[in-house]
């Protein structure tokens, strides 16, 4: 006998520009550091999820401005990287509308499951701002 899973699709809330054409359809990744994607509640085409706990990202945010956070380079796409109290955030440099990836200390630093996303983020358009 098989028994369901009981966990559920992670809530995610929606970026304000979520509706944007390059963030409704993004071509998220299949895995992320081996995780399999998940559904997200709600389900949208400017979200993903992957694995438990689950690697959240956002497409649709504003675009960052001038910032002394860390900023890498990662595949040629800048990201402004933050940590958490569980965990790590990236968010796209230069980019407009933005990426946010979240994810939680078991992935280990975010900068590293980056090159998953550079397909999605190479496809947003570039606002000029690089990191320094």
């Amino acid at each position: 006998m098989l028994l369901g899973s009981c966990s559920r699709a992670p809530e995610v809330a929606l970026a304000p520009a979520s509706a944007a054409p390059a963030c409704a359809s993004a071509a998220w990744p299949a895995t992320v550091a081996g995780q399999a994607r998940v559904t997200t509640d709600p389900e949208s085409g400017s979200v993903a999820a992957w694995g438990e706990p689950a690697l959240i990202a956002r497409c649709g945010l504003e675009p960052l401005g001038p910032t002394t956070d860390d900023c890498v380079t990662v595949d040629g796409v800048d990201w402004v990287v933050r940590s958490l109290s569980d965990g790590s955030m990236a968010t796209t440099y230069g980019r407009d509308p933005a990426i946010e990836v979240l994810a939680p200390g078991a992935y280990g630093p975010v900068p590293l499951l980056l090159p998953a996303f550079t397909p999605v983020a190479s496809s947003l358009p570039a606002n000029g701002r690089h990191c320094t």
